[in-house]
């Protein structure tokens, strides 16, 4: 008998600047998981693709606006926390208009990829470094 697990879908982007380094958020106090970094993102709303959920975040957030032809999809991350199991596809974006900035209190970080360990993340974050090492350690 399997037990009843909520399937959550969140959705995280790699954005790459001109020279190479990927943007880490990290998650401010209060939140679950406070003090880690991560990849920006957010959970779906109703009805809503991916595509659109990550432009939707990216604006809030971070205060760019996104083409849907900018992000292309990357790999994915399935992870079983507890009270959850997470299911995160991961996009590269490269280009966007506007200045990336905190619009929410979270520290940012742009980060050469070799250099991702060196910030503790969530577990299900882990997973997605080693396919961005492979694509951007040129």
């Amino acid at each position: 008998m399997t037990q009843d697990i909520k399937l959550l879908l969140v959705v995280a982007v790699a954005l790459v600047d001109q020279d190479n380094r990927i943007l880490l958020a990290q998650r401010p106090e209060g939140k679950q998981l406070a003090g880690l970094w991560e990849f920006p993102g957010g959970k779906l709303e109703p009805n809503e693709r991916p595509e659109q959920a990550l432009i939707r975040e990216l604006k809030e957030e971070l205060g760019i606006d996104v083409k849907e032809d900018c992000l292309a999809p990357l790999t994915f991350a399935s992870f079983a926390y507890e009270e959850f199991h997470l299911l995160m596809p991961l996009y590269i974006c490269r280009r966007w208009e506007g200045f990336v900035q905190s619009r929410e209190g979270q520290a940012l970080k742009w980060v050469k990829p070799l250099d991702l360990r060196q910030y503790p993340m969530p577990p299900a974050d882990e997973p997605l470094i080693p396919p961005l090492i492979d694509l951007l350690n040129i």
